[in-house]
């Protein structure tokens, strides 16, 4: 029989990996599953109790705040800080960091930043939402915390992951060695490995982004899609298009089969919308760590400097050869030029 490998028993037999951690980033990382399985409890059952719909504040984004937002962002603060590893919290949900105070956590090490329910509208349509994490290590344990200690480089990231809540609930991370995915078995309640040493293919046949707002997107983005809808053998187009409008989802589908997923800049969001901490850092870092690439569409997304904690940036990330694809149009290289290499499009 195959072996049944827990996140739990994962995390321990690979705490060798962390020379310069004594059990805590293992101890953080499993109070991050515990949140996870919380949230999925009542994802599962949302269609049941009075937990739909809008809860009538607005979040420093600017957006309609959902119940299970505020349920998933009050269980991750509350298991952050109870585990006693946790310095401090940045999360999309709240205007200003969340500092733990507790007496576990005086001498704790790292700092999260989390969007605890990425996708949350798709709720209310029963289709894929997910959280968003990233950990950092704390620069000066000794001085009061403060913003600027989450304003670090994505490269400087020491862990990051997503859980997505499907028709099967998956926590996926990477601390620098290997991408690995966990399954939550309902039976026991445990997430099991599953995806082990998970790889982005080089190239893909899908590109995910809303069309919708294709009259504002930049001259670049415009002429990426179409070169993707012209017919080629050669690589293999026109690609297909799937946009779930679930970031997480959309991510994790090109994770496993290849692809490239957009949210470029617009008139409208000259900025881009997705947030660089608590979502573009985490997914760069474990697409790269899995062979792929991330990009805000001309430099590499964890070389990025934050400014502030709720910063937004544009996002091209996937498959490498699908993305380094894309910086070519963004750069304007192919304008002018046939988009299939030979007869004219």
């Amino acid at each position: 029989m195959k072996r049944v490998i827990t996140l739990g028993q994962f995390i321990i037999e690979r705490q060798s990996d962390f020379p310069y951690a004594k059990g805590e980033l293992s101890r953080l990382l499993r109070d991050i599953g515990i949140a996870a399985k919380l949230v999925n409890r009542e994802v599962n059952k949302a269609g049941l109790v009075d937990i739909l719909g809008e809860h009538g504040t607005t979040n420093i984004q600017g957006e309609r705040v959902k119940k299970l937002d505020i349920y998933a962002n009050e269980q991750f603060i509350a298991a952050l800080g109870s585990g006693g590893e946790t310095r401090g919290i940045a999360s999309e949900e709240n205007d200003e960091l969340v500092p733990i105070t507790t007496a576990v956590s005086k001498n704790a090490k790292y700092l999260v930043c989390v969007d605890p329910l990425d996708g949350s509208s798709n709720i209310d349509v029963n289709v894929s939402v997910g959280t968003v994490f990233s950990i950092y290590r704390s620069t000066d344990s000794s001085a009061p915390l403060s913003e600027a200690d989450f304003l670090q480089k994505g490269v400087d990231q020491v862990a990051a992951g997503y859980v997505i809540y499907g028709s099967s609930t998956m926590l996926v991370y990477t601390t620098r060695r290997g991408v690995n995915g966990f399954t939550l078995d309902p039976s026991i309640g445990e997430f099991c490995l599953s995806h082990p040493d998970m790889k982005c293919p080089e190239t893909g046949t899908m590109y995910s982004i809303n069309e919708g707002n294709y009259a504002r997107f930049p001259e670049g983005v415009k002429q990426y899609i179409k070169y993707c809808q012209v017919e080629d053998d050669a690589t293999d187009r026109p690609y297909t298009s799937r946009y779930i409008g679930s970031l997480v989802a959309d991510f994790h589908r090109n994770l496993l089969m290849g692809g490239i997923f957009i949210y470029p800049s617009t008139a409208k969001s000259p900025q881009g919308k997705l947030r660089l901490l608590y979502e573009c850092n985490p997914l760069a870092f474990l697409i790269e760590e899995a062979g792929g690439t991330a990009s805000d569409g001309h430099q590499r997304i964890l070389e990025l400097t934050p400014t502030s904690l709720h910063q937004r940036t544009p996002l091209f990330i996937g498959s490498a050869g699908m993305v380094a694809k894309a910086e070519e149009f963004m750069r304007g290289s192919h304008r002018g030029e046939p988009l299939t290499g030979d007869p004219a499009s």
